[in-house]
């Protein structure tokens, strides 16, 4: 008996198959059947499943039947009605100005004005009732911020020969965070307005370079699940394609393997986060950092929650795997100064291992009518009120008042966790290494805990795919009683919920935790869009009346 090879019955079939065409007919054949198995392999083969795609598909084309259309309508502007109605009723009924003044406030009137409005609000943020949020409630640091922007707040860093202090002082404060990260002469960086603008800099820098240097035309970003939402706000602005990672189901902490895998020809950069902002656990940095150097590719640590806790934790008895730029493969991190730097809101820093990063940030146009421009950050005018007023908050710190408060924010962190991990009824997620404590629940839902703690004035952040929710622990929670009375709080709480555990959520989070069972993301986008519309919503009232 005869044997065929594959390979040989595959060419006696195709020759058979193609032996009464013409030419034309075969080239014919031959493209539709190569287009048409890559279509099927880009339908296939994508980094969402096909049976969700389906699912998705399904849901949006419901959409266009009338009635279906009408009811999603009906129930969109309910919930606009209601974002609008909580708009109104977060200001106390506190009259809209919605025109000028026929005759200017005086100084008087305007503060108070002010001082009316920041202290709108439910939530008792001065005395630690919320998560993260406000990260240090210093009425000497608030003067002395304060001070400091009315002195610079006409500078701009833009004009460098008009301003050269406000320069010299962004330089500093730059300075001394590369130190902070253990970088070398070599290390440099900028600030920025925020860890968004932090985030989008380094993606615009690495996809520049990757354009430069290796030809990339369609960039790809490997990071997380995990990974701030500002990545993909940067890739949408960028047009990077983003590659999603998954966590382990313990850890909570990025599969290295998965990484590995999702690595391509056009990737850009791997971002690892330390930590990432759900459940405040660090991504192996070290490994990451190995990947970024086995296959030449830029290495991005998001430092912006907890870089300056992070930086100082070992000096204070806490030791955590290398994370910064003693790893070789590390290229640049991203931290808030105005988180634990405890700076004015509106600054954060980016730094990079080497200039020739830092100069694809860069946006530089050398034929305008105007004159050569160059920017180094998204911004061009910038507020040098906040670089001032965050050097000045270094200064006013010091070494030694950032490692004070780093000690007690971790020490309330660790006393947090360990008395959560005795109740019953709630699990942490993985392991915090810095501020962050997420909890959830396999015996009921945990947004009735979110609630329950709403109800007694805590406002702790919501966490989808899972449900969770976690505490973002600030020197204000370090005050005494705060810690014990938030425990105290949970602890009653669990034991009402434990009672009948099966009860379904109420209030304002059963919206929350319904969202995530839609499958069409665009019906969630809606109500998102709806949401950020609120927050500008200016009922037709009358002007304010303002006593002279």
């Amino acid at each position: 008996m005869i044997t065929i090879p594959l390979v040989g019955t595959v060419k006696i079939f195709v020759n058979d198959a193609f032996k009464e065409k013409e030419p034309w007919q075969i080239v014919t054949i031959t493209t539709t059947s190569l287009l048409t198995a890559i279509w099927l392999w880009d339908l296939i083969f994508q980094d969402e499943s096909l049976a969700d795609r389906v699912k998705k598909k399904g849901m949006k084309l419901a959409r266009y039947i009338p009635a279906i259309r009408a009811k999603i309508d009906k129930e969109l502007s309910k919930i606009n009605a209601d974002f609008e109605e909580d708009c109104v009723r977060r200001v106390k009924n506190v009259p809209f100005i919605v025109t000028l003044p026929k005759e200017g406030f005086t100084s008087e009137q305007v503060l108070k004005l002010v001082e009316q409005c920041t202290q709108l609000g439910d939530f008792d943020w001065e005395n630690g009732k919320v998560s993260g949020t406000v990260y240090k409630n210093d009425k000497d640091l608030s003067q002395l911020m304060g001070n400091v922007y009315s002195i610079a707040s006409y500078t701009n860093p833009l004009h460098p020969d008009i301003f050269p202090g406000i320069c010299k002082m962004e330089a500093e404060v730059v300075r001394i965070a590369c130190t902070l990260f253990n970088g070398d002469e070599d290390t440099c960086g900028t600030m920025s307005t925020g860890g968004t603008e932090s985030i989008l800099l380094a993606c615009k820098a690495y996809r520049d370079y990757a354009r430069e240097v290796k030809g990339i035309k369609k960039p790809e970003m490997v990071i997380p699940v995990t990974a701030h939402s500002a990545f993909d706000k940067a890739a949408q602005f960028l047009k990077i394609r983003v590659r999603t990672v998954p966590v382990n189901s313990k850890s909570y902490t990025v599969r290295i393997d998965d990484m590995r895998r999702a690595i391509t020809k056009n990737t850009i950069m791997l971002v690892g986060s330390t930590p990432n902002f759900p459940y405040g656990t660090m991504d192996n940095i070290e490994a990451i950092s190995e990947l970024g150097i086995r296959y030449n590719i830029p290495v991005h640590v998001d430092a912006c929650l907890g870089g300056f806790l992070i930086c100082f934790m070992s000096q204070v008895g806490y030791e955590l795997p290398p994370f910064d730029f003693r790893l070789p493969g590390v290229t640049s991190i991203s931290a808030d100064s105005h988180k634990y730097g405890y700076a004015p809101k509106g600054s954060s820093i980016i730094l990079y291992r080497d200039k020739k990063y830092r100069h694809h940030q860069y946006t530089v146009s050398t034929d305008w009518p105007g004159g050569i421009y160059g920017s180094p950050t998204v911004n061009g005018s910038r507020a040098g009120g906040i670089i001032a007023a965050c050097w000045a908050t270094m200064m006013y710190f010091g070494s030694s008042g950032y490692l004070e408060a780093t000690k007690k924010i971790i020490d309330t962190t660790k006393y947090i966790e360990g008395e959560l991990r005795k109740m019953n009824g709630i699990f942490i997620f993985g392991t915090p290494v810095s501020s962050v404590v997420a909890l959830g629940s396999e015996d009921f839902h945990i947004f009735r805990l979110a609630e329950a703690l709403v109800a007694k004035g805590w406002n702790l952040n919501s966490l989808q795919f899972p449900s969770g929710i976690h505490l973002c622990v600030t020197h204000v929670h370090t005050e005494p009683g705060v810690a014990d009375q938030f425990l105290n709080d949970v602890r009653t709480e669990l034991e009402i919920i434990m009672k009948d555990p099966k009860l379904p959520v109420e209030g304002k989070l059963a919206m929350y935790g319904m969202s995530q069972g839609i499958a069409d993301r665009s019906v969630v986008g809606e109500i998102t869009r709806s949401f950020l519309d609120a927050m500008y919503y200016t009922p037709k009232l009358k002007l304010a009346s303002i006593k002279k």
